[in-house]
């Protein structure tokens, strides 16, 4: 009871600096706190607010003086890091001024640039985000920037923020500031996963029983169900990954890229490829296992945004996605294992001339022994003769 009487009253800034001196002039936390029943929290808090250094010419600093005079340095650090980049100086036309800075937004805080060559925020505000040309350096940086932010965030399943990605591309060489890497992360559409975590933790937790497919391989009409898989390969010292997506219906290969690295990045574009192909109705299914790319934050957002149902293989489980096995199965042993191809444009053009073949040539048992690509004419064909009678 006493303790809480002393903690409930409020001492004066005077009262507080006094502490922090005693503090200061040898005096330890625990037996001020002890005889003044302070909190030892609020007394650190104090220290951090009010304890000040003398320097020899006898100017006081405290915390906030110090924080202040960093910021101030680190900000004229920038300055002169400008001038010294840029190839024109303060006295130079608006144009050019603007041009050379255009060059470096990203790489520095707006109101470092501004003010390193004197030109008004709103001015460059207005010529940075107000400029539709997409050949402008700044639009061309940015894209090339979008690449690599989603490759390290995808190197790091999906953990990496901001500002471990701003230090990433700074130790490649590429200079760009926190707040802008956000930018384009909140553009792209990811987040770290300290932000989106207990989402994600939800997802999964949702997504166990989320076996929609029950190994149900066939379907009535193209474009119901989709089934997905990513393989990988080595070819001359260096592994690659393709991404193939299949309409269960025809068991046609529908859309497939290949990379060097396993990114949901690589699955993203194979799926809005078929889908903007494709063009499939409402009420599609998209079947694949649970690789990471698959469970992203990024890619389970996009199939939520089409309307798409997302259907996943049980965990330890590989005949729940058979067809995409036996396609690659089928890749392997029929193209990659017997070919030996003379370099990586060869070996691209072999895989492509055997997908190619897959469809339009190459029968399959299942299909009654007709192609994918007739099995899916024929399907079309029927319906337009039902529909004309």
């Amino acid at each position: 009871k006493p303790y809480k009487e002393v903690t409930s009253m409020k001492f004066t800034k005077e009262e507080k600096q006094a502490f922090v001196k005693r503090y200061q002039n040898g005096e330890t936390v625990l037996q001020i706190c002890n005889e003044n029943k302070i909190p030892r929290s609020t007394f650190y808090r104090w220290i951090q607010n009010y304890q000040q250094t003398v320097t020899k010419t006898g100017t006081v600093i405290t915390p906030q003086k110090f924080s202040s005079l960093k910021r101030k340095v680190e900000k004229l650090e920038g300055i002169i890091q400008v001038l010294k980049t840029v190839d024109c100086t303060v006295s130079s036309p608006l144009q050019e001024k603007l041009k050379a800075l255009e060059s470096l937004y990203g790489q520095f805080s707006v109101h470092t640039l501004c003010e390193a060559l004197e030109v008004p925020r709103g001015t460059f505000y207005n010529h940075i985000f107000r400029n539709k040309r997409s050949d402008t350096l700044a639009a061309k940086r940015r894209e090339q920037l979008k690449v690599q932010i989603q490759n390290i965030y995808d190197d790091s399943e999906q953990i990496y923020g901001a500002g471990k990605i701003a230090a990433i591309l700074h130790t490649k060489g590429i200079k760009a500031s926190e707040k802008y890497v956000s930018e384009i992360m909140k553009e792209l559409g990811i987040s770290s996963v300290g932000i989106t975590a207990k989402q994600d933790h939800k997802k999964w937790e949702k997504g166990k029983n989320r076996n929609f497919l029950h190994q149900q391989f066939h379907t009535d009409r193209p474009n119901q169900v989709w089934v997905s898989d990513i393989t990988i390969f080595k070819f001359s010292d260096k592994y690659y990954y393709l991404c193939a997506i299949i309409d269960l219906f025809s068991r046609k290969i529908i859309s497939y890229r290949i990379s060097q690295s396993s990114s949901t990045q690589l699955l993203t574009k194979t799926f809005r490829q078929a889908y903007s192909e494709r063009k499939p109705e409402t009420g599609l299914m998209f079947h694949s296992d649970r690789g990471t790319q698959y469970i992203s934050y990024t890619f389970v957002r996009l199939l939520e945004t089409l309307g798409v149902k997302q259907s996943l293989s049980r965990t330890g489980r590989p005949h729940d996605n058979a067809v995409s096995e036996a396609f690659f199965s089928i890749l392997k042993k029929e193209e990659l294992y017997r070919r030996h191809y003379k370099s990586e444009i060869d070996m691209i053009q072999g895989i492509h001339r055997f997908i190619n073949f897959y469809n339009n040539e190459r029968p399959h048992s299942t299909l009654q022994y007709k192609t994918p690509v007739q099995k899916e004419q024929e399907y079309w064909d029927k319906k337009k003769e039902s529909s004309l009678k």
